[in-house]
Protein backbone atom coordinates (compact mmCIF):
# COMPACT_ATOMS: atom_id res chain seq x y z
CA UNK A 1 0.00 0.00 0.00
CA UNK A 2 1.33 3.51 -1.28
CA UNK A 3 1.73 6.05 1.71
CA UNK A 4 -0.59 8.97 2.02
CA UNK A 5 0.98 12.30 0.45
CA UNK A 6 2.42 14.49 2.90
CA UNK A 7 -0.12 16.77 4.57
CA UNK A 8 0.24 20.36 4.42
CA UNK A 9 0.60 22.03 8.08
CA UNK A 10 0.29 25.75 9.30
CA UNK A 11 1.20 26.74 12.32
CA UNK A 12 -0.85 29.52 14.34
CA UNK A 13 1.15 31.47 16.82
CA UNK A 14 5.12 31.03 16.84
CA UNK A 15 6.28 31.99 19.97
CA UNK A 16 7.91 29.31 22.86
CA UNK A 17 5.43 26.55 22.56
CA UNK A 18 5.08 26.26 18.77
CA UNK A 19 9.33 26.67 18.07
CA UNK A 20 9.83 24.92 20.92
CA UNK A 21 7.51 21.56 20.47
CA UNK A 22 5.43 21.82 17.70
CA UNK A 23 8.33 22.61 15.10
CA UNK A 24 10.55 19.32 16.25
CA UNK A 25 7.57 17.72 16.06
CA UNK A 26 6.68 18.31 12.36
CA UNK A 27 10.08 17.84 11.68
CA UNK A 28 10.19 14.19 13.53
CA UNK A 29 7.28 13.51 11.12
CA UNK A 30 9.22 14.88 7.65
CA UNK A 31 7.98 12.19 5.67
CA UNK A 32 4.43 12.81 6.50
CA UNK A 33 3.92 16.43 7.19
CA UNK A 34 5.08 19.25 5.02
CA UNK A 35 5.21 23.12 6.86
CA UNK A 36 3.74 25.35 4.41
CA UNK A 37 3.01 28.30 6.78
CA UNK A 38 3.44 30.53 9.71
CA UNK A 39 1.03 33.02 11.42
CA UNK A 40 1.62 35.59 14.33
CA UNK A 41 0.45 39.39 14.35
CA UNK A 42 3.91 40.10 15.25
CA UNK A 43 6.12 40.45 12.18
CA UNK A 44 9.75 40.10 14.26
CA UNK A 45 8.50 37.14 15.82
CA UNK A 46 7.45 35.77 12.58
CA UNK A 47 10.43 36.19 10.70
CA UNK A 48 12.04 34.80 13.41
CA UNK A 49 10.26 31.69 13.16
CA UNK A 50 10.91 31.78 9.38
CA UNK A 51 14.55 31.94 9.88
CA UNK A 52 14.19 28.99 12.10
CA UNK A 53 11.82 27.12 10.28
CA UNK A 54 12.74 27.66 6.89
CA UNK A 55 12.19 30.48 4.07
CA UNK A 56 9.96 28.88 2.09
CA UNK A 57 7.50 28.48 4.97
CA UNK A 58 5.01 31.41 4.18
CA UNK A 59 4.23 34.15 6.08
CA UNK A 60 0.97 35.84 7.32
CA UNK A 61 -0.18 38.07 10.19
CA UNK A 62 -3.65 36.68 9.58
CA UNK A 63 -5.63 33.18 10.25
CA UNK A 64 -8.31 33.88 7.76
CA UNK A 65 -6.05 35.70 4.82
CA UNK A 66 -3.77 32.45 5.88
CA UNK A 67 -6.39 29.79 5.40
CA UNK A 68 -7.69 31.72 1.62
CA UNK A 69 -4.89 31.74 0.14
CA UNK A 70 -2.91 27.95 1.31
CA UNK A 71 -5.80 25.88 2.72
CA UNK A 72 -3.49 24.06 4.86
CA UNK A 73 -5.01 20.11 5.49
CA UNK A 74 -4.02 20.76 9.23
CA UNK A 75 -3.76 23.78 11.40
CA UNK A 76 -1.62 23.52 14.83
CA UNK A 77 -2.51 26.22 17.23
CA UNK A 78 0.11 27.61 19.53
CA UNK A 79 -2.03 31.29 20.71
CA UNK A 80 -2.96 32.37 24.04
CA UNK A 81 -5.99 30.66 25.22
CA UNK A 82 -8.59 33.51 24.79
CA UNK A 83 -7.72 32.71 20.76
CA UNK A 84 -8.23 29.19 20.54
CA UNK A 85 -12.22 29.41 19.98
CA UNK A 86 -12.19 31.58 16.93
CA UNK A 87 -8.90 30.13 15.44
CA UNK A 88 -10.10 26.58 16.01
CA UNK A 89 -13.53 27.20 14.36
CA UNK A 90 -12.10 29.51 11.06
CA UNK A 91 -9.35 25.97 10.51
CA UNK A 92 -12.30 23.90 10.66
CA UNK A 93 -14.84 25.81 8.48
CA UNK A 94 -12.08 26.03 6.09
CA UNK A 95 -11.44 22.51 6.03
CA UNK A 96 -8.29 21.81 7.95
CA UNK A 97 -8.05 19.56 10.85
CA UNK A 98 -6.63 21.55 13.89
CA UNK A 99 -4.23 20.27 16.72
CA UNK A 100 -4.56 23.15 19.54
CA UNK A 101 -2.82 23.61 22.54
CA UNK A 102 -4.65 23.50 26.01
CA UNK A 103 -6.86 24.38 27.03
CA UNK A 104 -8.99 23.69 23.55
CA UNK A 105 -11.62 26.43 24.48
CA UNK A 106 -12.10 28.74 28.08
CA UNK A 107 -15.51 26.87 28.26
CA UNK A 108 -17.67 24.13 28.06
CA UNK A 109 -19.94 26.68 26.03
CA UNK A 110 -17.37 27.57 23.70
CA UNK A 111 -16.47 23.60 23.42
CA UNK A 112 -19.77 22.99 22.02
CA UNK A 113 -19.53 25.79 19.21
CA UNK A 114 -16.59 23.67 18.11
CA UNK A 115 -18.20 20.68 18.15
CA UNK A 116 -20.81 22.38 16.10
CA UNK A 117 -18.24 23.64 13.43
CA UNK A 118 -16.59 20.00 13.72
CA UNK A 119 -20.00 19.10 12.48
CA UNK A 120 -20.78 21.06 9.94
CA UNK A 121 -17.48 20.76 8.15
CA UNK A 122 -16.42 17.15 8.98
CA UNK A 123 -12.97 18.20 10.29
CA UNK A 124 -11.26 17.16 13.60
CA UNK A 125 -10.08 19.69 16.27
CA UNK A 126 -8.13 17.66 18.43
CA UNK A 127 -6.46 19.59 21.88
CA UNK A 128 -2.60 19.06 23.35
CA UNK A 129 -2.93 16.36 25.63
CA UNK A 130 0.56 14.97 24.85
CA UNK A 131 0.80 12.64 28.13
CA UNK A 132 -1.58 9.87 27.09
CA UNK A 133 0.57 9.09 24.11
CA UNK A 134 3.72 7.80 25.59
CA UNK A 135 4.73 4.02 25.75
CA UNK A 136 4.64 4.44 29.53
CA UNK A 137 0.99 6.03 29.56
CA UNK A 138 -0.36 3.35 27.03
CA UNK A 139 1.19 0.61 28.88
CA UNK A 140 -0.23 1.25 32.10
CA UNK A 141 -3.51 2.36 30.28
CA UNK A 142 -4.02 -1.35 28.74
CA UNK A 143 -2.52 -2.55 32.43
CA UNK A 144 -5.50 -0.83 34.38
CA UNK A 145 -8.90 -1.21 31.75
CA UNK A 146 -7.76 -4.63 31.19
CA UNK A 147 -8.45 -5.87 34.55
CA UNK A 148 -4.77 -6.92 35.19
CA UNK A 149 -4.35 -4.46 38.09
CA UNK A 150 -7.19 -5.52 40.04
CA UNK A 151 -10.05 -3.16 40.40
CA UNK A 152 -8.87 0.73 41.42
CA UNK A 153 -9.84 1.79 44.70
CA UNK A 154 -7.09 4.76 45.31
CA UNK A 155 -5.56 7.55 43.18
CA UNK A 156 -3.42 10.62 43.61
CA UNK A 157 -3.03 13.35 41.05
CA UNK A 158 -0.37 15.78 42.05
CA UNK A 159 0.97 18.81 40.00
CA UNK A 160 2.77 20.93 42.48
CA UNK A 161 4.47 23.10 40.35
CA UNK A 162 6.19 27.13 41.17
CA UNK A 163 5.28 30.69 39.28
CA UNK A 164 6.51 33.86 40.26
CA UNK A 165 5.16 37.13 39.80
CA UNK A 166 7.22 37.51 36.49
CA UNK A 167 5.29 34.67 34.92
CA UNK A 168 1.70 36.23 35.71
CA UNK A 169 3.56 39.60 34.55
CA UNK A 170 3.05 38.63 30.56
CA UNK A 171 -0.63 40.29 30.22
CA UNK A 172 -2.98 37.43 28.76
CA UNK A 173 -2.07 35.05 32.02
CA UNK A 174 -4.17 35.53 35.32
CA UNK A 175 -7.53 36.96 34.23
CA UNK A 176 -10.31 34.62 33.20
CA UNK A 177 -11.06 36.12 30.07
CA UNK A 178 -7.70 35.35 28.70
CA UNK A 179 -6.71 31.69 30.20
CA UNK A 180 -10.09 30.73 31.81
CA UNK A 181 -8.85 30.15 35.02
CA UNK A 182 -5.07 29.73 37.14
CA UNK A 183 -3.77 26.18 37.67
CA UNK A 184 -6.71 24.22 37.37
CA UNK A 185 -6.97 24.95 33.78
CA UNK A 186 -3.34 26.13 32.51
CA UNK A 187 -1.23 23.59 34.61
CA UNK A 188 -2.70 20.61 36.41
CA UNK A 189 -4.90 19.91 33.46
CA UNK A 190 -2.42 17.69 31.69
CA UNK A 191 -1.80 15.45 34.90
CA UNK A 192 -6.09 14.77 35.77
CA UNK A 193 -6.49 14.48 31.72
CA UNK A 194 -3.82 11.59 32.48
CA UNK A 195 -6.18 10.56 35.37
CA UNK A 196 -9.04 10.65 33.07
CA UNK A 197 -7.66 8.84 30.55
CA UNK A 198 -6.10 6.27 32.94
CA UNK A 199 -9.23 5.63 35.18
CA UNK A 200 -12.34 6.43 32.96
CA UNK A 201 -15.37 8.50 33.77
CA UNK A 202 -15.28 10.91 37.08
CA UNK A 203 -19.16 10.76 38.82
CA UNK A 204 -18.62 13.74 41.23
CA UNK A 205 -16.56 16.74 42.74
CA UNK A 206 -16.14 18.17 46.08
CA UNK A 207 -13.31 21.02 45.65
CA UNK A 208 -11.76 23.99 46.86
CA UNK A 209 -9.89 26.96 45.37
CA UNK A 210 -7.57 29.71 47.08
CA UNK A 211 -5.87 33.13 45.54
CA UNK A 212 -3.25 32.49 48.19
CA UNK A 213 -0.32 34.50 46.55
CA UNK A 214 -0.65 35.74 43.29
CA UNK A 215 -2.79 39.07 42.16
CA UNK A 216 -4.32 37.11 39.65
CA UNK A 217 -8.32 36.90 39.13
CA UNK A 218 -8.14 33.35 39.29
CA UNK A 219 -6.84 30.92 41.80
CA UNK A 220 -3.30 30.02 42.33
CA UNK A 221 -4.09 26.60 44.01
CA UNK A 222 -7.05 24.07 43.87
CA UNK A 223 -7.85 20.90 45.54
CA UNK A 224 -10.30 18.78 44.87
CA UNK A 225 -11.93 14.88 45.91
CA UNK A 226 -13.12 13.09 43.39
CA UNK A 227 -15.72 9.60 43.12
CA UNK A 228 -14.69 7.88 39.68
CA UNK A 229 -17.91 5.32 38.25
CA UNK A 230 -15.70 2.67 38.99
CA UNK A 231 -16.24 3.42 42.73
CA UNK A 232 -12.53 4.71 42.89
CA UNK A 233 -11.61 7.85 45.25
CA UNK A 234 -9.54 10.08 44.17
CA UNK A 235 -7.19 13.56 45.23
CA UNK A 236 -6.32 16.16 43.03
CA UNK A 237 -3.86 19.41 43.67
CA UNK A 238 -3.11 21.58 41.22
CA UNK A 239 -0.96 24.51 42.86
CA UNK A 240 2.11 27.38 41.14
CA UNK A 241 2.84 27.67 44.81
CA UNK A 242 5.32 24.38 45.13
CA UNK A 243 8.95 25.05 45.41
CA UNK A 244 9.68 21.38 45.04
CA UNK A 245 8.16 20.65 41.41
CA UNK A 246 6.54 17.45 40.80
CA UNK A 247 4.00 16.13 38.64
CA UNK A 248 2.54 12.28 40.05
CA UNK A 249 0.05 10.33 39.80
CA UNK A 250 -0.57 7.26 41.68
CA UNK A 251 -3.58 4.05 41.45
CA UNK A 252 -3.86 1.93 44.34
CA UNK A 253 -5.50 -1.13 42.69
CA UNK A 254 -6.21 -4.58 44.39
CA UNK A 255 -3.29 -6.35 42.65
CA UNK A 256 -0.60 -3.46 42.42
CA UNK A 257 0.07 0.18 43.08
CA UNK A 258 1.24 1.88 39.71
CA UNK A 259 2.84 5.26 39.74
CA UNK A 260 4.14 8.06 37.48
CA UNK A 261 6.73 10.43 38.91
CA UNK A 262 7.89 13.67 36.97
CA UNK A 263 7.96 16.88 36.12
CA UNK A 264 6.87 18.46 32.43
CA UNK A 265 7.15 14.81 30.33
CA UNK A 266 7.38 10.78 31.27
CA UNK A 267 9.33 8.22 29.84
CA UNK A 268 9.41 4.04 30.71
CA UNK A 269 11.49 4.70 33.16
CA UNK A 270 9.27 7.31 35.11
CA UNK A 271 6.32 4.57 36.23
CA UNK A 272 6.59 2.49 39.01
CA UNK A 273 4.47 -1.24 39.74
CA UNK A 274 4.13 -2.55 43.42
CA UNK A 275 2.84 -5.33 43.48
CA UNK A 276 0.14 -6.66 46.45
CA UNK A 277 1.93 -9.08 48.70
CA UNK A 278 -0.24 -12.03 47.12
CA UNK A 279 0.42 -11.52 43.70
CA UNK A 280 3.37 -13.97 42.27
CA UNK A 281 6.45 -12.68 41.30
CA UNK A 282 5.67 -13.80 37.74
CA UNK A 283 2.70 -12.08 37.15
CA UNK A 284 3.65 -8.69 38.58
CA UNK A 285 7.25 -9.02 36.26
CA UNK A 286 4.75 -8.82 33.27
CA UNK A 287 3.81 -5.80 34.12
CA UNK A 288 7.43 -4.15 33.27
CA UNK A 289 7.29 -1.41 30.71
CA UNK A 290 7.45 -2.47 27.05
CA UNK A 291 10.75 -2.33 25.44
CA UNK A 292 9.98 0.19 22.94
CA UNK A 293 10.59 3.91 25.13
CA UNK A 294 8.32 6.55 23.75
CA UNK A 295 8.80 9.46 25.58
CA UNK A 296 5.30 11.73 25.99
CA UNK A 297 5.25 14.56 23.64
CA UNK A 298 4.09 16.41 20.98
CA UNK A 299 5.36 14.04 18.57
CA UNK A 300 3.89 11.20 20.11
CA UNK A 301 0.59 12.81 19.60
CA UNK A 302 1.00 14.68 16.12
CA UNK A 303 1.78 10.91 14.96
CA UNK A 304 -1.36 9.61 16.17
CA UNK A 305 -3.42 12.36 15.11
CA UNK A 306 -1.83 11.47 11.26
CA UNK A 307 -2.49 8.35 11.57
CA UNK A 308 -6.43 8.95 12.52
CA UNK A 309 -6.01 11.37 9.38
CA UNK A 310 -4.74 8.53 7.18
CA UNK A 311 -7.38 6.42 7.85
CA UNK A 312 -10.50 9.32 8.44
CA UNK A 313 -11.21 8.47 11.68
CA UNK A 314 -11.89 11.30 14.52
CA UNK A 315 -8.31 11.74 16.17
CA UNK A 316 -7.64 10.94 19.82
CA UNK A 317 -7.57 14.03 22.01
CA UNK A 318 -11.25 15.28 20.79
CA UNK A 319 -14.61 15.06 20.62
CA UNK A 320 -16.20 13.87 24.27
CA UNK A 321 -12.77 12.36 25.47
CA UNK A 322 -11.31 16.21 25.27
CA UNK A 323 -14.56 17.58 26.41
CA UNK A 324 -15.09 15.22 29.51
CA UNK A 325 -11.32 17.08 30.77
CA UNK A 326 -13.10 20.23 30.27
CA UNK A 327 -16.06 19.50 32.03
CA UNK A 328 -13.89 18.08 35.02
CA UNK A 329 -12.37 21.75 35.03
CA UNK A 330 -15.88 23.30 35.24
CA UNK A 331 -17.12 21.07 37.94
CA UNK A 332 -13.89 21.72 40.15
CA UNK A 333 -14.72 25.37 39.70
CA UNK A 334 -18.19 24.60 40.24
CA UNK A 335 -17.45 23.14 43.42
CA UNK A 336 -14.72 25.08 45.60
CA UNK A 337 -16.98 28.51 44.58
CA UNK A 338 -20.21 26.96 45.37
CA UNK A 339 -19.38 24.53 48.44
CA UNK A 340 -21.46 21.98 46.76
CA UNK A 341 -20.82 18.90 45.21
CA UNK A 342 -20.88 18.70 41.63
CA UNK A 343 -22.11 15.40 39.62
CA UNK A 344 -21.02 14.92 35.88
CA UNK A 345 -22.89 16.37 33.26
CA UNK A 346 -24.89 18.79 35.45
CA UNK A 347 -23.43 21.71 34.11
CA UNK A 348 -25.21 22.18 31.27
CA UNK A 349 -26.64 25.48 29.24
CA UNK A 350 -28.58 27.75 31.86
CA UNK A 351 -26.06 26.79 34.39
CA UNK A 352 -23.65 29.91 35.26
CA UNK A 353 -20.51 27.55 34.92
CA UNK A 354 -21.34 26.28 31.30
CA UNK A 355 -20.57 29.73 29.63
CA UNK A 356 -17.42 31.01 32.00
CA UNK A 357 -15.21 28.60 34.55
CA UNK A 358 -15.92 31.30 37.40
CA UNK A 359 -19.21 31.03 37.28
CA UNK A 360 -20.04 34.57 37.41
CA UNK A 361 -19.55 34.01 41.78
CA UNK A 362 -19.59 37.34 43.32
CA UNK A 363 -15.94 36.26 45.05
CA UNK A 364 -14.10 35.28 41.74
CA UNK A 365 -15.74 36.59 39.00
CA UNK A 366 -13.82 39.62 37.07
CA UNK A 367 -15.22 43.04 38.19
CA UNK A 368 -17.10 43.77 35.28
CA UNK A 369 -19.46 40.54 35.79
CA UNK A 370 -19.30 40.54 39.62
Amino acid sequence: MSRPARRRVAVVGTGAIVSGSHLPALRAHAERVELVAAVDVDQGRLDAFRALAGEEVAGFTSVDEMLDAVRPDLVLIGTPPSLHRAQTVAALTAGAWVLCEKPLTLSLAEYDEIAAAEEASGAYASVIFQHRYGSGAVHARDLLTSGELGAPRVAHCQTTWHRDAAYYAVPWRGTWASEGGGPTMGHGIHQYDLLLHLLGPWAEIRAMAARLVHDTESEDVSTALVRFENGALATVVNSVLSPDEVSRIRIDCADATVELTHLYGHRNEDWTYTPAPHVASERADAWRTPTADVPSSHAAQLGALLDAYDNGVRPPGSGAAARATLEFAAALYKSAFTGQPVHAGEIVPGDPFYPAMHGDHPHWAPKEHA
